[in-house]
This record gives C-alpha cells, structure tokens and sequence, in this order.
C-alpha cells in the first residue's frame, strides 16, 4: 500500500472511529447541559422555530418553484421506473 506524503492525514473527530466519536460526543453533551449550557426546546418551541425558518424559506419564490417542479420525487437517482420508497 502506498501512502501519498502530501495528502493531509485526518485529524480530530475525522480520526476517530464510529463508536469513539460518539462516546466523545456523549460526554460534551452531558457536560453542557451540566453547566446550564445547552437547551432542550419545548414542543412550542420546536412549532415556532419551524414557522419561522419554513416563512424564510418561502419567500425565494424561484426556489419554492423548484421544489414544485420536482415534485414528489425522492432526491436519490433513482432509473425511471422503480417502485417509490414504502411501495414494494
């Protein structure tokens, strides 16, 4: 196997593995919300966040028209004539 010297190595969390990344991440969870860092919404909350960036979006009618366009179509190439998604 050949290892090319000039192409960066990952480093940090791209270093870790699946398992170690999500034990790391646990642990900075329970530390923030121990320290009055972190929120946990509310289902109101949760409602009003979701209105608000849902009316953001909204407004870029050229976008809008575009998720139009498209449809109910899943965003993975799929080849014309295979069955939709929970249809099999």
């Amino acid at each position: 196997m050949h290892i090319d010297p000039t192409s960066p190595r990952p480093r940090g969390f791209a270093a870790m593995d699946a398992q170690r990344q999500r034990e790391v991440s646990s642990i900075g969870g329970h530390t923030a919300h121990a320290g009055g860092r972190a929120h946990r919404f509310t289902p109101e909350e949760a409602r009003i966040a979701g209105r608000k960036g849902g009316t953001a979006v909204s407004r870029d009618r050229e976008h809008m028209a575009a998720i139009g366009r498209r449809g109910g179509r899943s965003p993975l190439n799929r080849k014309a004539g295979s069955p939709k998604a929970g249809t099999e």
